[in-house]
């Protein structure tokens, strides 16, 4: 989509690509476009309090208070520019009686457990009401541990406390917090003592020039709200990961990442469907904003030394965590959850395109794929299985699909599961429009009508999750698998919504209910109780939810620009606490060329979940007979290591874990691993380089060990090597661990046939003195570990 501005003078003759499209008073145009916080604390309008000095704390409590200096930004002339300078400021509030021109506000600091801290600030006398208990962020085990009498309570002994004149320290094993009174700082620390960031004070500035605030809050001029602005050190080789499924480059050092769900059309741009208030560093923290509001991390893209979190939300409330990555994981996905182990079917072959519009149609598929010996367990009807493409009415087309359920058992039959398509918005023509507008069923604009031309589902109102939850629940009855949970990422921002909340708190939430609703729904109606929905949008706690996959790649660029952005996100998610992802498999916009689906195909079977997807002709056999013996023998690949492939899954959904995963992941202490987004660990012992351009042969960064070559035998030694593939069979790199046992099942045409009883275990052996795998059957209570 072109973007473009009109003015009433000259149009400018070019744009930069950060600029953002603006009306003049700083409202963005258009729907797909992230919400960038920033703008608003450099506002002359606006109060602004810094953070100065503790006047107070009570350690039994964990609270305190923190004493806030009110400034004014004061246009400054230095020769050449014109800048800002923070001025002290008294108030001109009337009556001066009842207000505090330099505020003592509760700070409070809560032990989770021996890695995990919550530092909580809060810019109001007045706190804003956390109702922990229905936290959709929260996993329930966290709720029921911190607000029940579970080990939690044990655990969170574990940090020793002390405090003096001028200072307040948290400490143990694993870090150190300290509270510094004046000037006040935040200090993380690892247990040595070695200071891994802190946060500025308005004395870090130097004399002549303030290059940026330090730590403060906003009192808007226009309207007297409240934002916070954390602001952190970024030290010199410092890295940042994590914020979600993000498409730039995995560090985001010398970045700015919005933190505001959108529909950026595709993994190519810095717009994200699945954006999460969460990250760490390679200096061993990281750091989870629990906020539903949106917020702009900017680190170190506007002052190199700073990592500045403009925040939409009045409150700061973070929970830190100490460690290196994987216990960082590890942590966050205590507090938010960890995804449940899925199903075996849902590893195998997901065959779709958009769309099948028809039983016949659906039925000739799965008959080609078994016809061409193609291992595949689901088929997908996306947009087209309505009497109308595209309008949800939650009903297969009577004239098109003459007996769906029976259709369906059919597929079961055959090994195959079904997935549909349905999304959460309604036109006017829709069936459904008027009733969901008279039951209250919608999100609400300020005058009580619609903020769209179209209802949007109002998923905080109880009952319209219940009315939409029994539409569901007779799809998953007539013998349905999986619903493909689409869009999400439109709600409007200010729409009014049931839980008493406006759409800048409801906006990022709403993929998280989604989610949640559908996964229930699913769920609750399974016969083998299996919660699957294939999901494009989340927020921080989706990946209870399972699964999502990258959007809409693109297919026509040189360079492979769509599958370079899956990747890069599908790392980036891993680092998110998502331990399963997909993505289409070939690109969705248009009819993939053969050459880029090619070497796309390693890369989508070595994913945790298998979907080829997009415009037709997606389906091999339509392609050529070369093209489906490609496919076929990657998928056979995939199925004859589906034993590895569970055994990896099962272990991710216990630590957090992903299952595709940068390599510091599982090599924290290899610096070149750091550095690599080009590649990934498919679980813990096989990486995976694709060919993300045209020809045979690529450079890859292995870490420090031997490295065996899955498909030849051949053995590299750690470090950059140079590897050709022209006389593979699977057009990949794809090397196995020194010291592996990897498990292996004769190749089966759906995982229900999967011969458990004859696997084979294959050591990947150099220079280790033993071969170690892993297994994990289904009906297993834990994973079995295998030596030889």
């Amino acid at each position: 989509m072109k973007k473009v501005i009109l003015t009433l003078s000259v149009m400018s003759a070019t744009l930069s690509a950060q600029a953002q499209l603006q009306t003049n008073n700083g409202i963005e145009y258009l729907q797909c476009q992230a919400r960038d916080m920033s703008g608003d604390f450099s506002d002359l309008a606006n109060t602004y309090f810094l953070a100065d000095s503790i006047t107070g704390f009570d350690l039994n409590k964990g609270e305190g208070l923190l004493n806030w200096k009110r400034y004014r930004l004061a246009p400054r002339q230095a020769f050449n520019l014109n800048g800002y300078w923070p001025v002290r400021m008294k108030m001109l509030d009337f009556p001066d009686t009842q207000y505090d021109n330099d505020p003592n506000l509760k700070i409070r600091i809560q032990k989770i457990d021996d890695r995990t801290l919550r530092v909580t600030l809060f810019t109001s006398p007045v706190e804003p009401k956390m109702d922990e208990a229905n936290d959709p962020m929260f996993s329930p085990e966290f709720i029921a541990e911190s607000l029940g009498n579970g080990d939690a309570r044990l655990a969170r002994g574990r940090w020793n406390t002390s405090a003096d004149n001028s200072r307040i320290i948290y400490q143990n094993r694993n870090g150190v917090l300290e509270i510094q009174k004046y000037p006040f700082r935040l200090i993380l620390k690892d247990a040595n003592g070695k200071i891994l960031t802190q946060t500025r004070h308005i004395i870090d500035n130097d004399s002549t020039q303030v290059k940026l605030l330090p730590f403060n809050f906003i009192k808007r001029g226009s309207d007297n709200s409240r934002s916070i602005n954390p602001v952190f050190l970024l030290s010199p080789g410092e890295r940042i990961y994590g914020c979600g499924e993000s498409f730039t480059s995995l560090n985001k050092v010398g970045q700015k990442v919005n933190l505001s769900v959108v529909d950026p059309q595709g993994p190519e741009t810095d717009g994200m469907y699945k954006p999460v208030p969460f990250y760490f560093s390679n200096r061993g923290y990281g750091i989870f904003m629990h906020t539903s509001a949106p917020a702009t991390a900017d680190f170190g893209a506007s002052y190199i030394g700073a990592q500045r979190l403009f925040m939409g939300d009045e409150t700061m409330d973070f929970f830190v965590f100490f460690g290196e990555p994987k216990q960082i994981l590890n942590e966050y996905t205590n507090v938010t959850g960890k995804s449940p182990m899925l199903p075996l079917w849902t590893f195998g072959t997901w065959m779709s395109r958009i769309s099948y519009f028809s039983q016949k149609e659906g039925l000739e598929i799965a008959h080609q794929l078994r016809a061409n010996r193609i291992p595949a367990d689901v088929i997908h009807f996306d947009t087209g299985w309505f009497g109308v493409d595209w309008q949800c009415d939650y009903q297969f087309a009577k004239d098109r699909f003459k007996d769906p359920v029976g259709m369906l058992k059919t597929l079961k039959k055959d090994g195959f599961h079904t997935c549909l398509w349905q999304l959460p918005y309604f036109t006017p023509k829709n069936r459904y429009f008027k009733e969901l507008v008279a039951e209250g069923m919608t999100v609400r604009n300020g005058n009580g009508t619609l903020n769209y031309e179209d209802a949007v589902l109002d998923l905080s109102n109880p009952k319209t999750v219940t009315w939409y939850q029994d539409k569901i629940a007779h799809l998953i009855k007539q013998g349905v698998g999986a619903i493909k949970c689409d869009f999400g990422e439109a709600a409007p921002y200010d729409g009014l919504y049931a839980s008493g909340k406006t759409g800048f708190y409801e906006h990022n939430l709403y993929p998280l209910r989604y989610n949640k609703a559908l996964w229930e729904a699913v769920k609750a109606n399974s016969p083998e109780q299996e919660g699957v929905i294939w999901a494009r949008s989340a927020w921080a706690g989706s990946q209870r939810y399972p699964l999502h996959w990258g959007g809409d790649a693109a297919t026509n660029e040189v360079g492979s620009v769509g599958m370079m952005g899956d990747l890069r996100g599908g790392l980036s998610f891993g680092l998110s606490g998502f331990s399963f992802w997909s993505h289409d498999m070939g690109g969705f916009v248009t009819q993939s060329p053969d050459d880029l689906y090619r070497r796309w195909l390693p890369f989508g079977f070595l994913s945790s979940h298998t979907r080829a997807h997009g415009a037709p002709p997606t389906e091999p056999w339509l392609i050529s007979k070369e093209f489906t013996d490609a496919f076929r023998a990657n998928a056979e690949m995939k199925y004859q290591l589906m034993p590895y492939v569970y055994a990896q899954a099962k272990d991710c959904s216990e630590k957090g874990l992903p299952m595709v995963r940068a390599l510091f992941v599982e090599f924290p202490h290899d610096a070149g691993a750091w550095l690599v987004e080009d590649e990934y660990m498919y679980g813990s012992q096989i990486l995976v380089a694709p060919l993300l351009e045209s020809g045979t042969d690529r450079s890859v960064y292995l870490p420090k060990g031997k490295w065996i070559d899955y498909q030849d035998g051949k053995v590299y030694e750690g470090g950059y090597q140079h590897i050709s593939v022209a006389e593979h069979k699977i057009p990949c790199v794809i090397l196995v661990r020194d010291g592996s046992l990897i498990p292996q099942v004769p190749v089966a045409q759906s995982t229900d046939k999967i011969q458990w009883n004859q696997i084979s275990w294959k050591p990947f052996k150099a220079d280790a003195s033993q071969c170690v795998g892993y297994l994990y059957k289904p009906g297993d209570k834990e994973i079995t570990i295998i030596k030889q």
